[in-house]
């Protein structure tokens, strides 16, 4: 077995995450991360799997990284409606400027590919579960505070605001303004609120 102990496979998936995330799987060849990495085919096999399971745990490294602790922070923001705004303004931004502007992200660019894995599939679902979570807490702090027009269901909304939130990821990658993603966002949380002012 070639020996692997003289890399830190934790570095090496943080670069393989860059370059599938702005690249995509189905656009990357196995040499491309060899290059990217500067680690043997053979090192790289014998430490994460093929191609398919080294994109699993990259896609699974990105949710840990990036998406959960978006995540946690809406769940526990508890202004309801402002925070649901703020959590779409900081992905908006993020998503346009900065080191990943247009990069889309990793977890949407899986969905969009539709060729996903068993476990590459398990790790989309989960990430989809942890964001329609953390958006039935978020809704159901503001249905507590009375930001929400009257019959409004939690659990399909925390579906629609998941799903919105794919899109500006999608949208973003294709090169849309951040102003046009902003006033659609605005235009989907107006529609969870009769009072004029909310969020």
């Amino acid at each position: 077995m070639p020996d692997v102990k003289h890399f830190d496979p934790d570095a090496v998936l943080d670069r393989v995450v860059r370059l599938f995330w702005r690249r995509g799987a189905a656009s990357t060849g196995i040499a491309e991360v060899v290059a990217e990495t500067g680690i043997s085919r053979s090192s790289l096999y014998a430490t994460f799997g093929g191609k398919q399971q080294l994109y699993t745990a990259a896609l699974r490294r990105y949710v840990d990284h990036h998406s959960r602790p978006v995540f946690d922070r809406l769940a526990s923001d508890g202004r309801g409606l402002p925070g649901i705004a703020a959590f779409f303004d900081g992905l908006v931004t993020a998503r346009c400027s900065g080191e990943h502007a247009r990069w889309g992200c990793m977890v949407s660019n899986a969905h969009a590919a539709q060729d996903a894995g068993a476990g590459e599939r398990e790790v989309l679902d989960a990430h989809h579960e942890a964001l329609s979570a953390a958006m039935r807490t978020a809704l159901q702090a503001a249905r507590d505070q009375g930001q929400l027009r009257d019959g409004l269901e939690v659990g399909p909304t925390a579906q629609m605001l998941a799903l919105l939130a794919y899109g500006v990821n999608l949208r973003s990658r294709a090169g849309a303004e951040p102003g046009e993603l902003s006033a659609t966002v605005d235009a989907a949380l107006r529609s969870l609120t009769s009072s004029p002012g909310n969020p």
